[in-house]
């Protein structure tokens, strides 16, 4: 008989038959709870992006669009994003090993091309998207799901060097740095932060010596100290956020932080209902995609905010539980993949939070699986899809089933 699952994403190219006692495991096929999580975050999420932009085509800029014209765009995301994810879904994970390094040199060239005048497009001072027909993906969000395989990919490979600098660690930090100067010329400092934290996450977890992790550290810290330093604009953004209801910056560069706050004290503990937030009328700005959580805080209040950070955390930590799981069986790629994915969704979802609620400095990362975007949807939906086809593939080896 053969192993399949029991619901739309198939039972991929790697199913083989099993004996009998793996016949009788009465284990679950696949982590439907883990599904239906996300699914539930996906569709509050388009529920809140409709919340937040229903009245943006009062504004002069979105004078052309229509009341539902952001909710039917990120309706038609989730759509694409969830077919595309059953299809990677089928993809094994040993194949995804062999295309990191493959996929890394070609996400690369498209950072690249965002920074060629014609192919790149600039929105709002940042050139972080490409100009394609009927499209504009972000090369960046790409790398991030990259980045946790060619991570995982090279820590494997370089199993045996990981204590040593120049064999084990400064390749690694040779690669990082390149994109993060890619990044930089976008510029996008938030996505080089997040993209830094999985590839550090990942080696630290492969075993990197302590000695070489604790000192890059401190070196990655200097750098992003001295970035700020000496951009007139972030450091102008930082003293803003260390003061922002000093008048200069309220009306100014701590302008989206003093109304966020202002969201989430008008929420109070239930909040003043879906749909009547008063920050939305044009007070807040990119409300549907950065400042999503803060229209959340008004509207469904702290309750609302603690079953969203709730369901983020149990994603977070089934797909370190996952993990751990996959090294126990010998699954080493596969298990450091899913641990990546934790630490990317981990870390981009507490830099967005914590700088709508005023803990960071403002930083243009979206909410996962929430914020209005097509490709941040699409590029979360295709991790969490690679995360399930982990899962799938450690419960037909602990049913004693071949890959």
């Amino acid at each position: 008989m053969a192993f399949q699952l029991p619901f739309s994403f198939g039972s991929g190219s790697a199913a083989k038959p099993l004996d009998s006692r793996a016949r009788q495991s009465k284990m679950m096929d696949y982590d439907k709870p883990l599904v239906w999580v996300v699914l539930l975050l996906m569709l509050l999420g388009m529920v809140m992006v409709y919340s937040a932009s229903i009245s943006l085509s009062d504004a002069r800029k979105f004078a052309a669009y229509t009341n539902n014209y952001f909710v039917v765009r990120q309706a038609l995301f989730i759509g694409i994003s969830i077919i595309v994810g059953a299809l990677v879904f089928r993809i094994p994970v040993a194949t995804w090993q062999k295309m990191a390094p493959w996929l890394f040199i070609g996400t690369l060239v498209l950072l690249v091309m965002v920074l060629i005048p014609g192919l790149g497009v600039s929105v709002n001072g940042g050139r972080r998207w490409l100009n394609l027909p009927g499209l504009r993906p972000q090369p960046s969000e790409l790398m991030k799901v990259v980045m946790v395989l060619y991570a995982a990919d090279y820590t494997v490979r370089k199993q045996e060097y990981m204590h040593k600098l120049t064999k084990g660690f400064m390749p690694m930090a040779l690669a990082v740095s390149f994109v993060g100067l890619l990044l930089l010329m976008e510029p996008d400092l938030g996505a080089f932060g997040v993209i830094v934290c999985i590839a550090m996450g990942i080696l630290f977890l492969g075993g990197v010596n302590a000695i070489w992790f604790g000192g890059i550290g401190a070196m990655l810290t200097a750098i992003f100290v001295t970035i700020i330093a000496l951009s007139k604009f972030r450091r102008e953004r930082f003293f803003a956020y260390l003061d922002p209801w000093q008048e200069d910056n309220a009306l100014n560069k701590a302008y989206q932080l003093t109304h966020s706050l202002i969201a989430f004290g008008r929420g109070e503990l239930f909040g003043v209902g879906l749909g009547g937030s008063v920050e939305k009328l044009h007070y807040l700005p990119e409300a549907h995609t950065d400042f999503l959580l803060a229209v959340i805080g008004e509207e469904l209040g702290l309750v609302g905010v603690l079953v969203v950070i709730g369901m983020f955390y149990w994603i977070i930590k089934r797909a370190f539980d996952i993990g751990r799981q996959a090294i126990a069986i010998d699954q080493t790629f596969a298990g450091l993949t899913a641990k990546g994915i934790a630490i990317w969704i981990g870390v981009q979802t507490f830099i967005n939070m914590g700088v709508n609620l005023g803990l960071l400095p403002t930083k243009g990362l979206t909410l996962p699986l929430m914020s209005y975007g097509g490709t941040g949807v699409l590029i979360n939906c295709i991790g969490l899809a690679i995360l399930l086809r982990i899962d799938y593939e450690n419960r037909i080896l602990m049913r004693g089933g071949r890959l």
